[in-house]
């Protein structure tokens, strides 16, 4: 017994030795450690030699186990090193060379052209404010004072969810919110997303932005609006900016207009940009209808105000000379890099 002991320990070191894999020395250690391996087959033929030499082969066996284990181990421990040093040789890395350039997302257009926007009224003391963008009819369309029969609420211009409830055609909901507050006088910029039954063109969408805006105080006059758009224009679009009220109509506004400004291309000289006018429509205004101040609880006797609207888009494709409203949405890396 005692022979066969040394006879398979000095072979198990033998095979170790041969080894170059750690798969091989998983091999050596299931055949002569593992529960049917080779000195587990010794334990179990004990019960044929005598009770006297028992304890002096279980101390053999149990010798040349941990010798096994032992010379395993750090066979793995010097295989496992040498393997990752040969790794570490093939996957060197050049610590000289340039780092990879992270490349940096930046603002979109549109956000470029609304922090400019919100910045100059901002500095006209304007208050930004939001609103919800699915909205109730009345304050779509009613507290507007546009009748249940106006176009404007028909299918072809409106997203409707029920016959109560909307996505939103324009900011103005959030003007009519804020004056229901009662939170006199107000001044307030009201920018957003809104939705129209558009088909998709270069000029048009159903789904895009518009900022609009609110004052309401004692003695507010056209004279105000027209002061404060004529400096809104100067300040995105030049010192050297004009503006051009034309009238319009517009049901919560009287009276209301259409405000056109000098092409800031050609000078108001008339080129391609302004189709040979020299005059450029970016928005509509007017001043509150005294049936809107009512129905939100305001006294037209008492307050008056102006109102204003226009295409965030709009403004963004006339500042960049973008032809094509689309590119805007396309998320095209080769267009948006040019901001």
């Amino acid at each position: 017994m005692k022979e066969r002991v040394e006879q398979i320990k000095a072979e198990a070191l033998r095979q170790i030795e041969e080894s170059s894999g750690l798969e091989k020395l998983n091999e050596i250690r299931i055949t002569y450690l593992g529960k049917k391996g080779k000195l587990t087959d010794l334990l179990k033929g004990m019960k044929d030699i005598t009770a006297e030499e028992r304890p002096k082969v279980g101390q053999m066996v149990n010798d040349a186990r941990e010798k096994i284990e032992g010379v395993l181990e750090n066979a793995r421990m010097k295989l496992e090193k040498s393997l990752l040093e040969a790794r570490l040789k093939e996957e060197v890395i050049d610590v000289t060379l340039p780092a990879a350039k992270r490349k940096l997302g930046h603002r979109h257009p549109n956000s470029i052209a609304l922090e400019e926007v919100e910045r100059i009224f901002i500095g006209m003391g304007y208050e930004v404010v939001e609103g919800p963008e699915v909205e109730l009819d009345y304050y779509n369309f009613e507290a507007l004072n546009i009748p249940a029969d106006h176009p404007a609420k028909d299918e072809q211009d409106t997203f409707y969810i029920n016959d109560k409830i909307e996505l939103r055609p324009q900011t103005s909901p959030v003007q009519v919110r804020e004056m229901e507050k009662g939170q006199l006088p107000i001044r307030i910029l009201a920018p957003g997303r809104v939705f129209r039954s558009d088909e998709v063109d270069a000029t048009h969408s159903p789904t895009f932005h518009q900022f609009e805006g609110l004052v309401i105080d004692k003695n507010i006059t056209f004279a105000d609006l027209k002061g404060t758009l004529a400096e809104f224009a100067k300040e995105i679009f030049g010192a050297d900016t004009k503006v051009k009220f034309r009238p319009h109509h517009f049901p919560f506004t009287e009276p209301s207009a259409e405000v056109d400004v000098s092409c800031f291309k050609c000078g108001g000289k008339g080129c391609r940009f302004c189709k040979g006018s020299g005059w450029i429509e970016i928005l509509g205004c007017g001043m509150v209808h005294p049936k809107v101040l009512k129905m939100s609880g305001i006294d037209p006797e008492e307050y008056s105000g102006f109102a204003f609207g226009a295409g965030l888009e709009r403004i963004a494709l006339l500042k960049y000379e973008i032809d094509d409203m689309r590119l805007l949405y396309e998320n095209d890396i080769r267009f948006l890099r040019q901001f």
